[in-house]
């Protein structure tokens, strides 16, 4: 049985990446700080509360182990805050990597899938997007993600670490059976600011309704958080067997608007979304929309879950755990 260590493996697309690599029949190590992540996430799982920032520890784990490959989720992804406070993203998101990838050096570990995002593009003005377009960050947090990127470019050539680095679109969704889902700290994610506005009785804040879009209001591309995942099995599983490095797009090549999103919302749990329309926020681009065809013809993925189980799954944990994990 190969052993993966999964740092960032206790956050939401890392505990559920994690039950997709334990089925697949991997060993799981999450290595976490906890700072977003849930202890309860990961609880059936090894975890070992841990920095990046602490190199010594990250290299104690590395030597106690064999470990065949990583997949790193822990880096911060607020975009918001990383205008606000760019150097604590830099620290962590940059410098935490570079000492994952100088102990994966030392221990000659190979293979890594890195989770990127989609605000490695910037403000882009045509969809869907592919990998050929021009990686022209307009935020620290995707400036830090393409910041790795560019690293694990560079210790492919110096060390052959091999790496696949997933740019996604908007995570979404939560285990079918409920058992774990979206909870973090700072809400900035649509759908659970949707569920949050139904079960709390609060109103939504739409920001703008005259987009040059179908219906006014911004269009985004929503994958359920386990396609996101079988997707990081299937690219861990492909540097395994000797796959060379790529960057790739996951999403589902479908865009869905915030009137979209709420109306979806309305159906999943049969109750009514009270909503503002707010100004614009700065910097939100009208669509952002995936291609996905490198993923599918080198992965061999494609996301097969659609809007209403994302709504469905959602409402079912967002439902059940009103407070999150501590509730």
């Amino acid at each position: 049985m190969k052993t993966v260590l999964i740092p960032g493996g206790a956050g939401y697309i890392g505990s559920h990446t994690v039950r997709a690599l334990a089925d697949a029949g991997f060993n799981c190590v999450v290595y976490d700080n906890l700072s977003e992540g849930h202890r309860e996430a990961v609880k059936d799982f090894e975890l070992i509360e841990g920095d990046l920032l602490d190199f010594e520890k990250l290299t104690q784990v590395f030597k106690s182990r064999k470990i065949d490959g990583v997949v790193h989720f822990a880096a911060f992804a607020l975009v918001g805050v990383s205008m606000k406070d760019p150097l604590a993203y830099y620290r962590n998101n940059v410098i935490g990597t570079h000492n994952l990838l100088t102990t994966m050096v030392n221990t000659e570990v190979k293979n890594i899938v890195f989770s990127s995002t989609c605000a490695v593009y910037g403000d882009v003005k045509n969809v869907p997007i592919n990998e050929s377009f021009l990686a022209e960050p307009c935020n620290p947090y995707g400036e830090t993600k393409l910041a790795v990127e560019r690293m694990l470019k560079w210790c492919d050539a110096a060390h052959n670490i091999k790496y696949v680095c997933p740019r996604y679109f908007n995570a979404a969704g939560a285990m079918s059976d409920g058992s774990i889902g979206e909870d973090h700290k700072l809400e900035t994610h649509l759908i659970p600011l949707v569920y949050r506005a139904i079960l709390k009785n609060e109103t939504l804040s739409v920001f703008g309704n005259d987009y040059q879009t179908r219906d006014g209001s911004c269009i985004r591309d929503y994958i359920h958080v386990c396609d996101l995942a079988d997707a990081h099995v299937k690219a861990l599983k492909f540097l395994l067997d000797g796959g060379s490095s790529m960057s790739v797009n996951l999403g589902t090549e479908y865009g869905a608007s915030v009137f979209e999103i709420i109306k979806a919302a309305e159906q999943a749990s049969g109750m009514v979304v009270n909503y503002t329309v707010a100004p614009r926020r700065a910097g939100d681009p009208p669509i952002l929309v995936a291609d996905t065809s490198l993923a599918k013809e080198k992965l061999g993925w494609n996301a097969v879950r659609g809007l209403k189980e994302i709504m469905a799954d959602a409402w079912q944990w967002h439902k059940n755990h009103p407070k999150g994990y501590g509730g």
